[in-house]
């Protein structure tokens, strides 16, 4: 039996060490099983590849990935799969807030039947306005568009090599993976483990990172911005006809006077300012379309240690 663990890495030269280490005491308590520890540099700027040159000079069990740019967390997981030979394949930060000791668990759920395995946060220690913006989001995703994600979500998960082939072979632009996880249909078991805080360096998930992690989930996976749109649409187009007529039977019947700048410089600019944000709905859409229709690679490899490299992956 052979078990593959993904870490995507990005500024992460503090924790590496010590993530390894804990690795290595991880696949000693797994009988019967050869691992392989898949590591993947988003393009950091730090000496966290020098240090996974390093590691893999030390153990042969190590491969290290270098991606020429920061392609994000998303691109550096699917980099680490495509090269996974695991049976079972395990994705975990490289920030240790995520435990690695859950992995035996993991790989006991998956060995009794259960081809994915998730580790769900049943708390964080976490800055509070990091833990609103992330609850509102766990919450929208389970209530309009997954309704088996996890309560406080989760980015730490096991799979089995067939469900990791659907990603692969899925994987488009714009790519949420931990969406697309769930999208295959393979009914999830969950374990839940308390978020630790980060014991080495800064998060480097800033706001703008964020947007995008939720314009990607929700346009991906969800008809629910269009159906905003049009609802939104419908509603105003309503109230304009009703509007219209009242003004229109008050000036025949009651000499209604037409009133003046105020009035109709406010409907104006309200109306198009939601004709605006309509349109930003649409373009988010049809960029995506553009996006996917350029088959451009998803990842590029600019250097590899102990493992096979294929460069990109279109």
């Amino acid at each position: 039996m052979k078990i593959s663990v993904v870490v995507p890495v990005y500024f992460n030269e503090a924790s590496l060490r010590v993530l390894h280490q804990r690795l290595a005491e991880v696949a000693a308590q797994v009988s019967h099983s050869d691992f392989e520890f898949i590591f993947v540099d988003d393009g950091s700027v730090d000496n966290s590849f020098g240090i996974l040159r390093e590691l893999a000079a030390c153990d042969q069990r190590v491969k290290a990935l270098r991606l020429v740019r920061n392609f994000g967390s998303n691109a550096a997981i699917l980099a680490g799969l495509a090269h996974a030979r695991g049976d079972g394949v395990a994705v975990i930060s490289a920030d240790l807030q995520d435990p690695p000791e859950l992995i035996p668990e993991m790989i006991a759920k998956w060995q009794a039947g259960s081809p994915v395995v998730l580790a769900a946060r049943a708390a964080r220690r976490d800055p509070p306005l990091t833990r609103l913006t992330s609850n509102v989001f766990n919450g929208l995703f389970r209530r309009f568009v997954f309704s088996n994600f996890p309560p406080r979500g989760f980015d730490f998960f096991f799979a089995d090599k067939k469900v990791i082939r659907v990603l692969v072979e899925n994987a488009g632009a714009n790519l949420y993976l931990f969406g697309l996880l769930l999208w295959t249909g393979y009914k999830p078991v969950t374990l839940t483990y308390e978020r630790a805080e980060r014991p080495f360096g800064k998060s480097r998930w800033n706001f703008d990172r964020k947007i995008k992690y939720f314009l990607d989930a929700f346009v991906g996976f969800s008809y629910l911005p269009l159906r905003f749109a049009s609802v939104i649409g419908i509603a105003l187009a309503i109230l304009g006809f009703f509007y219209a007529a009242f003004l229109i039977l008050a000036r025949i019947f009651l000499g209604f006077p037409v009133e003046g700048w105020t009035s109709l410089m406010v409907v104006l600019l309200l109306v198009s300012g939601v004709q605006l944000i309509l349109l930003g709905i649409l373009g988010e859409y049809v960029w995506r379309n553009l996006d996917e229709a350029r088959r451009r690679p998803l990842y590029l490899i600019g250097e590899s240690v102990g493992a096979e490299d294929d460069g990109s992956r279109a």
